[in-house]
């Protein structure tokens, strides 16, 4: 009389893993798409041939009197060089001038760039 056994109640919780994942991974997916790009807001020059960049390690952003400013602190050029040297060479930094910013800075920041054994560099530009 197997029919009227009572058998013993068990959880399965395999399926219960699988929906722990799940939801772990969509609040993950969820929590990134949150968490806002932070940025400096600046009128960049404009260029028809732009092309977009290695994702940069450094964002410096030059104004119109020639302050370097990099997360959200404004340095000297010499302290720039410094910074980038404790870096690396293999950084990559992208330069975001505005479009009064002169020549002679930007120069003045690729110089210090260079001083450091930076090799990629790259000028912000927004496509026309």
């Amino acid at each position: 009389m197997k029919y009227f056994e009572v058998k013993k109640a068990r959880i399965e919780i395999i399926p219960m893993i699988d929906i722990m994942f799940f939801l772990l991974i969509f609040f993950i997916m969820i929590t990134l798409h949150m968490i806002p790009s932070s940025g400096i807001t600046s009128s960049l020059a404009k260029s028809s041939t732009a092309t977009p960049l290695d994702q940069p390690k450094v964002v410096l952003s030059v104004d119109e009197q020639g302050n370097i400013g990099i997360d959200g602190r404004t340095v000297s050029p010499p302290e720039l060089t410094a910074m980038l040297q404790q870096k690396g060479a293999n950084t990559i930094v992208t330069i975001a001038g505005t479009k009064e910013t002169s020549l002679q800075h930007l120069m003045d920041v690729m110089d210090a760039c260079r001083s450091a054994g930076v090799t990629q560099i790259g000028l912000a530009a927004r496509k026309q």
